[in-house]
């Protein structure tokens, strides 16, 4: 895709070259409705998008990505809910490519993230015009309503800082998906990664550094110091994606947190379930 005449943007130098021809196919097949300049209404752009999704493609296939059961996903609005793991948000890369590419039609993510990463120069670009959106309740019933898919990981930055020692054991998820869910009538796609809690392993949180640079977390990798920063270069360890069964949930969404917490221990302990079965199917971390 080449872009209108007169539109740049800060990251086309670097990024002006990408390109890959089943992405842009997968990306126009899609129904895009963009303004004049090729922006949706939260900053998605197809001609951009087609650039960042070349180096996520490049991610999901340095992990060698196996891809199982994502013809559950439904037509219409749908939210993904996975694990999350790995301190970068490689997991949420994977699968948004794996729908992009793999699906039996193609379907973008809209991947909601934390309030952290608008923050981030250039980073915050990248991922609102590849189709991510604040993490906000307006944002995620407005998506729905326009029957969108919706990624979203309930554990939060507990779930992408753990520790080594604490992978593939599930965060408490938040409330908040339920509540959308029960809004919209949407139902609920669970989904398990298996390989991006050993991605970048960390043995420690530096909490109290990270609080005042202002970051959700600081990871220790085991490397260190041997390898500096090479030791949160992500580990080439294999990505196995599972797509559940859809979830359907009935109810008032302003009913009381503890019948609403009840309907997230279900998709919970679907989660789980996926991610126990994956660990046993699984014969190698690499």
């Amino acid at each position: 895709m080449q872009p209108p005449p007169g539109v740049t943007t800060p990251s086309d130098d670097f990024f002006f070259r990408l390109s890959d021809p089943e992405i842009e196919r997968a990306l126009s097949s899609l129904p895009n409705l963009v303004n004049p300049l090729g922006f949706d209404a939260w900053g998605f752009c197809p001609r951009e998008a087609a650039r960042y999704y070349v180096l996520a493609r490049r991610i999901h296939d340095y992990f060698r990505t196996e891809v199982h059961g994502i013809d559950r996903i439904p037509e219409g609005r749908v939210l993904l809910v996975p694990n999350h793991a790995g301190q970068l948000p490689l997991d949420g890369i994977v699968i948004a490519v794996a729908c992009l590419l793999r699906a039996g039609r193609p379907r973008l993510v809209r991947a909601m993230i934390e309030r952290w990463f608008p923050k981030l120069p250039y980073v915050n670009e990248i991922l609102t015009r590849s189709g991510a959106v604040l993490g906000d309740p307006v944002n995620c019933v407005n998506l729905l309503e326009d029957d969108q898919a919706i990624l979203v990981f309930p554990e939060g930055v507990a779930g992408s800082g753990k520790t080594f020692d604490e992978r593939y054991r599930l965060k408490p998820f938040g409330r908040g998906f339920m509540r959308l869910a029960l809004k919209t009538r949407t139902p609920i796609v669970p989904v398990a990664v298996i390989g991006s809690e050993e991605s970048i392993p960390s043995v420690h949180n530096l909490a109290s550094i990270a609080k005042v640079l202002g970051m959700p977390y600081l990871p220790v990798s085991p490397f260190l110091p041997l390898l500096g920063l090479f030791a949160y270069f992500p580990l080439p360890v294999r990505f196995s994606v599972y797509f559940g069964e859809p979830m359907s949930f009935d109810g008032p969404w302003d009913d009381e947190d503890a019948r609403i917490e009840s309907r997230v221990a279900e998709v919970q302990a679907r989660v789980q379930t996926l991610v126990d079965d994956g660990l046993a199917a699984r014969r190698s971390v690499f």
